[in-house]
C-alpha cells in the first residue's frame, strides 16, 4: 500500500486510486512558530534523496523538462524593473525535497500552476543526517549556494547572459559551513512521474513505498520566492498557515 500525507487541499483525484491519502490537517495553535519548528525538525530527519527506482503506472505525457531560460529570464527582467516594489520581485514557489532513504536529497523547484516544469532541480551533496544535525543544533536550517561566474563561464557558453538557473554547479553552504556542491540535473522519466504525483500535495510530507527494502520520502512546501538581481534569489519556506517563519530558506548567488 503507498502512503502519501496531504496536509492541504487536494486538486487532482487523477492518482487518489493509486494510494491511500490521508488528509488529516496540521493542527496551528497560538505558538505556531514553535510547533513548526519542530515539524520541520522531525521532517528533515525524514528527507531522502531518489535514486530513479520508484516505479509508476505509466501515464501520457509523463515528460517534464526543465523550464527553458528565457521564460525564467523574463521574469529577473520584469523584477529589476521596479526593485522597490514586492508585487515585481516576490512570488510563490512550491519547493520539494525528495529521495531514497539512503543516498543524496534532491530539491526541485516548481511555480504552482498545475504542469508547470521544473524551475530548477539539485542534487545537494550532503546526508540527511547532516541537514538534521544543523536543524537540531541551530533551529534554523540557511542553504547557500554560491557560484562564482568566473569559473562557471569555462563551462558553459554564454554563461554571463543565461539565467542563474542554467548554473550547473553550486557550492554548498549550510548554516555558514561548507558542505560539498550542489549539482543541477535533468529531469528523468521517474522523476517526471514522481513529481506528476505531487501535483495533488500543496503542503506535506510523506512516503511512497517502492519496495520492501525501499521508499521515497518527500517534503513539500510553499515557498516565497525573492528576486533580489539576475544574479541572486532566494526562497522562503512558509509556515502552513501562511506566514513567513524563514526556518527553511535557499539562498542562490553568482558573484
Amino acid at each position: 500500500m503507498k502512503t502519501m500525507v496531504d496536509l492541504g487541499k487536494q486538486r487532482d483525484n487523477h492518482y487518489h486510486h493509486h494510494m491511500q491519502i490521508i488528509t488529516t490537517p496540521t493542527t496551528v495553535d497560538c505558538a505556531r512558530e514553535l510547533r513548526h519548528r519542530r515539524t520541520l525538525r522531525s521532517l528533515i530527519q525524514c528527507m531522502l534523496p531518489y535514486c530513479c527506482t520508484y516505479q509508476q503506472p505509466s501515464y501520457q505525457n509523463d515528460t517534464v523538462s526543465v523550464s527553458s531560460s528565457s521564460s525564467s529570464s523574463s521574469g529577473h527582467s520584469s523584477s529589476s524593473s521596479s526593485s522597490s516594489s514586492s508585487s515585481h520581485s516576490n512570488s510563490i514557489v512550491s519547493g520539494t525535497f525528495f529521495g531514497h532513504r539512503r543516498g543524496r536529497v534532491s530539491f526541485c523547484l516548481q511555480d504552482t500552476t498545475v504542469g508547470s516544469p521544473p524551475l530548477l532541480l539539485l542534487e545537494l551533496a550532503v546526508p540527511t543526517a547532516s541537514l538534521a544535525k544543523e536543524m537540531d543544533q541551530a533551529g534554523v536550517l540557511r542553504i547557500a549556494l554560491e557560484c562564482d561566474r568566473r569559473r562557471s563561464s569555462s563551462n558553459s557558453n554564454n554563461s554571463c547572459s543565461s539565467s542563474i538557473f542554467d548554473v550547473p554547479v553550486w557550492s554548498m553552504y549550510c548554516n555558514g559551513r561548507k558542505m560539498g556542491s550542489a549539482v543541477r540535473r535533468k529531469v528523468t522519466e521517474n522523476d517526471a512521474v514522481f513529481l506528476r504525483m505531487m501535483q495533488s500535495v500543496s503542503v506535506g510530507a510523506g512516503v511512497v513505498p517502492v519496495d520492501k527494502e525501499e521508499q521515497t520520502l518527500y517534503l513539500r512546501a510553499r515557498f516565497e520566492r525573492v528576486t533580489g538581481s539576475s544574479d541572486s534569489e532566494s526562497f522562503h519556506m512558509m509556515n502552513p498557515g501562511g506566514g513567513y517563519g524563514q526556518e527553511l530558506s535557499i539562498f542562490l548567488l553568482r558573484s
